[in-house]
């Protein structure tokens, strides 16, 4: 069941992020949220509420301000019951940050002080300890810690409400060190100012978003992997992960909804300011290819999903000017893509080749839709991700001219 929250703070925060855009379609889609929060009694709490703020979310995508739309997918998703409060003051309000940071910076400094407290016992019971019982010693406690879990039940640990919160923090959080004291000797400033002096920050920001992309990539490939992960699991491994798709797409869009009937998976926006709709189903489908009479034709579960895609394009098509007056999005001639299956599950005597075949004759009868397995969209990201680590590193390496 969800849990619908609201309240003055984000009251606050939603009329604050307002003065941070200057587009009138974005400003209004911000007004509409204040107009359904101005009851006092319950800030205009419920599903009402996370649309609109989803649609101020999706607006600004529309206007190429994704810092915006990021700020308002987390309003909405502290409006439906995903998110804590704390988790909004931490980025959004300058004295809660503090205030976390101080709390984060005691629980580092506890934890230094419990490591120091581990040594002592070791060089007490062990005094010609070494280094290398110093690691042992820490190897063994992370590897204890696999043994800790959280949950109700007998030896079990039942959260409270501010742990939860608390424990929601971490996963949010980053480490950034700052003011670090000065280096002990001159020659050691003077390798770190060189070293600071040649960073580029456009570069780092170009690392940072390969290792996040990389991460990404690892995530979905472990999901795909388990015979038993759900299409939840699935999407949520590809959630806000477009560049997976190709580089054809610019963003995420925020709104899932765009008919009372249909809920799309993945919607992303087109470079060209169209819908592309992806539909997920599971990875593990043992019939995606099958030989009825000698051919190999696609499955039941296949011819499934793409009924269900060519239903969403079919309602995008007939409501096209309500979606692109109410949304912005220009919904005629949408296009969709339905990832499903992966040829190590199929269990009929079908090779990747064959399979790979099947799937080429029938997207090559299909003007609007095609169908990929999760191999193919591994496979092409991979290729992806290579391409952007080979011309990184070509850029690295590139010597200045004079």
């Amino acid at each position: 069941m969800t849990t619908f929250r609201s309240g003055f703070t984000l009251w606050r925060m939603v009329e604050t992020a307002r003065e941070l855009t200057e587009h009138t379609g974005v400003r209004e889609r911000i007004d509409a949220v204040l107009g359904l929060m101005g009851d006092r009694r319950t800030y205009g709490k419920g599903r009402p509420l996370v649309d609109a703020l989803e649609d101020v979310a999706q607006e600004a995508i529309l206007h190429q301000d994704f810092a915006l739309a990021q700020r308002f997918q987390r309003f909405a998703s502290y409006a439906n019951g995903e998110l804590f409060l704390e988790i909004l003051e931490n980025y959004y309000d300058d004295e809660a940050r503090r205030n976390s940071e101080d709390g984060i910076r005691g629980m580092v400094a506890i934890g230094a002080d419990r490591a120091v407290a581990a040594i002592d016992v070791l060089c007490r019971d062990k005094p010609d300890a070494t280094a290398a019982d110093v690691r042992d010693l820490f190897r063994g406690i992370a590897r204890s810690a696999d043994h800790l879990y959280l949950g109700p039940g007998e030896g079990g640990i039942q959260l409270s409400t501010r742990q939860a919160r608390r424990l929601q923090q971490f996963g949010h959080m980053e480490l950034v060190l700052r003011n670090l004291p000065r280096p002990a000797s001159a020659e050691t400033a003077q390798m770190v100012s060189e070293v600071l002096a040649d960073v580029d920050a456009g570069m780092l920001a170009q690392l940072l978003e390969l290792k996040a992309r990389r991460a990404g990539l690892a995530a979905l490939r472990a999901a795909v992997d388990d015979e038993n992960s759900s299409e939840s699991a699935l999407h949520a491994c590809l959630k806000n992960q477009e560049w997976i798709f190709g580089g054809a797409y610019v963003a995420e869009l925020a709104r899932r909804q765009y008919t009372p009937d249909t809920i799309l998976d993945i919607p992303l926006l087109r470079g060209d300011g169209a819908l592309h709709v992806v539909e997920l189903k599971r990875a593990n489908i043992g019939d995606l290819v099958i030989r009825p009479s000698g051919h190999l034709m696609l499955g039941a579960s296949v011819h499934h999903a793409v009924s269900q895609a060519q239903n969403y394009l079919r309602a995008m098509d007939e409501n096209r000017q309500d979606i692109l007056a109410r949304y912005g999005v220009e919904t005629r001639r949408a296009s969709a893509t339905v990832v499903i299956g992966h040829p190590k599950y199929v269990t009929r005597n079908v090779t990747a080749q064959e399979i790979a075949e099947t799937l080429r004759t029938h997207n090559a009868h299909m003007s609007r839709i095609e169908v990929i397995t999760y191999e193919t969209l591994l496979e092409s990201a991979s290729r992806m991700l290579a391409l952007s680590s080979a011309r990184q590193d070509s850029d690295t390496e590139e010597e200045p001219t004079a």
